[in-house]
């Protein structure tokens, strides 16, 4: 449960950072309201699933989740430029959640 909580933070982190991008410096009334919204939902379902995951693992991956959906959203919807390089990226990105994931909750290994 922790997981999934975490994912959809890191989804809602992405909604807070297009909704801030959006509120033009705090100068439009809603999307600034959006923007408090959204980051109050996402830091506190950080901070939920941080009662059972590792903090490294779960910030990692909750800011992963956040940096790849905003950049796609951007790419996709906001026009912004779709590189090789950015296409890449957030494949590593995305290859690096998974990662974290499968190997998070992995036992320890003596060296």
């Amino acid at each position: 449960m922790a997981w999934a909580v975490l994912i959809g933070s890191g989804i809602l982190e992405a909604g807070w950072a297009l909704s801030l991008k959006a509120s033009d410096g705090f100068t439009r009334l809603w999307p600034s309201v959006l923007f408090v919204v959204l980051l109050v939902g996402s830091m506190g379902g950080l901070a939920w699933s941080l009662r059972s995951l590792p903090v490294g693992v779960a910030y990692a991956v909750w800011t992963g989740i956040g940096a790849s959906v905003t950049a796609i959203v951007g790419m996709v919807w906001l026009g912004e430029a779709v590189t090789v390089g950015k296409i890449v990226s957030l494949v590593l990105i995305v290859a690096g959640i998974v990662g974290l994931h499968v190997f998070g909750d992995a036992p320890e290994v003596a060296v």
